[in-house]
């Protein structure tokens, strides 16, 4: 289900145009979906013959993954310091106005982060927008809202739903659980979460838990998977999130979603990528679209128009959440 109200990198045409790409830089390798889609939609702007192109982000690991862009794509510009400038997280109109300078398309390919009210995300795209320039998506953020939306979907046609979600971040995952309780048949939650069984150490899931979790999961026809279930990067610990990991992925009938940098790493850690329908690049930016149907970084490219007020509806009934959405100037 495509939001028709949210325009996509596909709806226009930048050649020739100055293109300012607002990606994820934020990442611990160069081999990652995130960068993956950086590198497509930088490709996919040369290949249209755009006249100058840049990609801004921010950076807080310590990859530096801006020096291996610029030796594989010199002729565009890359820099990973937004938050460098504290008017980034002020979402600072004044900000947001200097990095518009001199810019004719705002791309943002930035769906993990786009659930931050930031600048680069907000104030940005609504200035280039008010000042009559190309604001859109790219294809990678429109496909992640295509597949959550289809993920709920699939999850009101059957009872027999599981939402496994775990880790560290317990008021944002708990909040999350207790939003969608009603939505899945079953929640099952691991990690730190308040419920959770541990091992006597608290690094782990205990070994019931496991049985558990995983007859759950067999059983299930749409799985969604938020979190590992314990430190994983411990040999130790790590049994409650593979063995959980592998019941989600060996489920051949089951609709899989997955999002999180943690639980994405250990996906890939056990070689599991390819047997899940769709990984998201987002953690907090997932749960959020899932449990309300919008983002700050949607709601900042489309404006209240007819059709979005349309849409928004027909997601709110979607993702059937009583929060009330947050106002769009």
């Amino acid at each position: 289900m495509r939001d028709k109200s949210l325009r996509s990198i596909r709806d226009v045409d930048p050649a020739s145009k100055s293109v300012l790409v607002r990606g994820d830089l934020d990442v611990d390798d160069g081999e990652n979906p995130r960068i993956e889609s950086v590198r497509a939609v930088v490709n996919q702007l040369l290949n249209l013959s755009v006249d100058q192109l840049k990609v801004i982000g921010h950076r807080e690991t310590a990859f530096p993954i801006c020096e291996q862009l610029r030796r594989e794509y010199p002729n565009v510009e890359f820099d990973d310091r937004l938050r460098e400038d504290p008017g980034e997280k002020a979402n600072s109109e004044e900000f947001a106005a200097r990095l518009a300078e001199g810019w004719d398309v705002y791309v943002n390919e930035a769906f993990a982060t786009s659930h931050r009210k930031h600048a680069s995300i907000d104030a940005l795209p609504r200035l280039m927008r008010g000042r009559g320039k190309v604001v859109c998506v790219g294809e990678r953020f429109e496909k992640e809202v295509e597949m959550l939306n289809e993920l709920m979907i699939k999850v009101n046609s059957t009872r027999k739903s599981v939402l496994v979600i775990g880790g560290v971040k317990v008021e944002e995952k708990e909040r999350f659980a207790e939003t969608m309780k009603d939505k899945f048949g079953k929640v099952l939650k691991g990690g730190l979460l308040p419920g959770g069984k541990l091992r006597p150490d608290g690094l782990d899931i205990s070994d019931e838990e496991v049985k558990r979790f995983v007859m759950e999961i067999e059983r299930a026809e749409v799985i969604l998977a938020a979190g590992v279930m314990g430190k994983y990067e411990d040999p130790n610990a790590e049994r409650g999130t593979e063995e959980v990991l592998a019941a989600i992925a060996n489920n051949n009938q089951a609709y899989k979603v997955v999002g999180g940098g943690d639980i994405e790493m250990a996906i890939s850690k056990y070689a599991l990528t390819s047997k899940f329908d769709w990984i998201s690049v987002g953690g907090g930016a997932m749960l959020q679209y899932l449990s309300t149907g919008t983002l700050p970084g949607i709601e900042a490219l489309v404006g209240r128009t007819e059709l979005y007020i349309e849409e928004m509806n027909t997601l709110r009934e979607l993702h059937h959440n009583s929060a009330i959405l947050p106002v769009v100037d």
